[in-house]
């Protein structure tokens, strides 16, 4: 069954508590060797990405017990976990997300977490440690942004602006090598098309209507599952470029989410072209 609002507010309790005390006291005080590549020279691992892991995992387990927890790093040395989500209902840690710019000093990074259930995710949070606010949402229960105790409910814009005023993320290193001259041919389209390298900040501001777009090319639950809800319950649109709706079961494809239907055709038809 969903969690409840009581759940909700434990689970966000964790999170900035885990927060501050494995996270925030190692950010610009991180010695080489607390820093650790895993699949390539960016792809990052810290102690404070173990550190905060080990405690949150603890403490989802304490406030859901009986459910299965899955972080990123557990994920990283045993991918069959990623099977275990869609079964029953899974709590999903992303530690810190935009760990390389954690690791070198970039406040763009923050922790998320996402309860999914039945395949479906159904409250997500995007937390920012840096200034102990976050971004949430229930399914079927709208985004809200928390700081300093007030809740202002998010709602995206539905105008619909020409590519040239459009302002976006897309993750060019993301895809495979082939595909990137073609998407970098689409980015004299638009204002602006950038990555913040951190997917947190990414949804943030898209879900607060900063933003209009991103593109993904992969399907890392633990980057999309919570800011896919949000931004659908912001009033986007989240879905792959092949036509299917973002599903945390899902890990591999295209992802772009944008903050109208209208919007999301028009940008699918130009990505689509240029990955041909």
């Amino acid at each position: 069954m969903p969690i409840s609002a009581d759940q909700a507010a434990a689970l966000t309790d964790a999170v900035r508590a885990v927060a501050r005390a494995e996270i925030v006291p190692r950010f610009r005080a991180l010695s080489a060797g607390e820093i650790d590549e895993k699949s390539s020279f960016d792809d990052l691992v810290t102690v404070a990405d173990r550190a905060a892991e080990a405690a949150l995992t603890a403490k989802v387990g304490a406030i859901l017990p009986g459910d299965t927890v899955i972080g990123e790093e557990a994920v990283s040395e045993d991918r069959s976990l990623l099977d275990r989500v869609g079964e029953g209902r899974v709590t999903v840690i992303d530690p810190i997300d935009g760990t390389w710019n954690f690791a070198h000093g970039n406040a763009n990074y923050g922790v998320i977490v996402a309860v999914v259930e039945g395949g479906e995710t159904v409250w997500g949070l995007l937390y920012d440690p840096s200034f102990d606010d976050w971004i949430e949402a229930h399914r079927g229960g709208g985004a809200v942004y928390m700081r300093d105790g007030r809740r202002t409910p998010l709602r995206l814009p539905t105008t619909e602006d020409p590519p040239a005023r459009l302002r976006g993320n897309v993750g060019f290193y993301m895809f495979p090598e082939a595909d990137r001259p073609g998407l970098a041919a689409t980015t004299h389209l638009f204002r602006r098309a950038t990555s913040l390298g951190a997917s947190l900040h990414e949804y943030r501001s898209q879900a607060q209507g900063h933003t209009d777009f991103c593109l993904n090319g992969m399907l890392n639950v633990w980057d999309h599952a919570a800011g896919a809800l949000i931004l659908r319950e912001a009033g986007g649109v989240a879905r792959l470029l092949d036509g299917r709706d973002y599903a945390p079961t899902l890990h591999a494809g295209r992802l772009l989410t944008a903050r109208t239907e209208a919007m999301w055709e028009h940008l699918a038809g130009i990505f689509n072209d240029a990955l041909t």
